[in-house]
């Protein structure tokens, strides 16, 4: 009898414990699969980087660097409703404790913002979330280690110079009109 009371109130504070509030990745993850969305992850190999011609800081840029997510949703004349309901989501889920806002530029309907997760010498994840109207939006997850500022920058840098493998980002062409 003992064992089922400690049992059940184990499970009762774990059921209380569970963080119910929606973030980037459960959004990811409920949205990769449905109508209108395009979801991407790559890898830091999209770059086509040789690593012996970097600095130490460029070097130190591209291991803090371990993946991008990408999801979009492309807006339309039939689903307006649908992409103002999902907007509203993910502005949400940005303005929740999890998330800070670096910057944020546009008005309401068209804009862009950019969030972060940690703290300014230590970020986990920068957020791109980027929308427009007639288009749609996309929110762009880089995740990383100890990525700070300076990392940014100079992943950046490296960027101007990588020779792209533009097969990864096949699935955003039917973005571009």
């Amino acid at each position: 009898m003992k064992l089922s009371v400690i049992i059940a109130a184990l499970l009762s504070f774990l059921l209380l414990s569970c963080n119910s509030e929606t973030t980037l990745q459960k959004y990811f993850v409920e949205n990769s699969e449905k109508k209108g969305f395009i979801a991407l992850d790559i890898s830091p190999s999209i770059l086509n980087i040789d690593k012996t011609k970097l600095t130490a800081e460029q070097k130190a840029a591209l291991e803090s660097f371990d993946k991008m997510n990408i999801i979009t949703f492309q807006a339309n004349d039939k689903n307006q409703a649908q992409y103002d309901a999902e907007s509203k989501k993910v502005t949400a889920i940005l303005k929740g404790k999890t998330y800070q806002e670096l910057m944020k530029v546009g008005s309401g309907k068209d804009g862009a913002s950019i969030s972060y997760v940690g703290d300014e010498n230590d970020i986990d994840e920068f957020v791109l979330f980027a929308k427009r109207k007639e288009n749609g939006f996309a929110v762009v997850r880089i995740l990383g280690n100890d990525m700070n500022p300076n990392n940014i920058m100079n992943m950046l840098s490296l960027l101007k110079n990588a020779n792209v493998d533009m097969e990864q980002l096949k699935p955003l062409q039917s973005l571009i009109k």
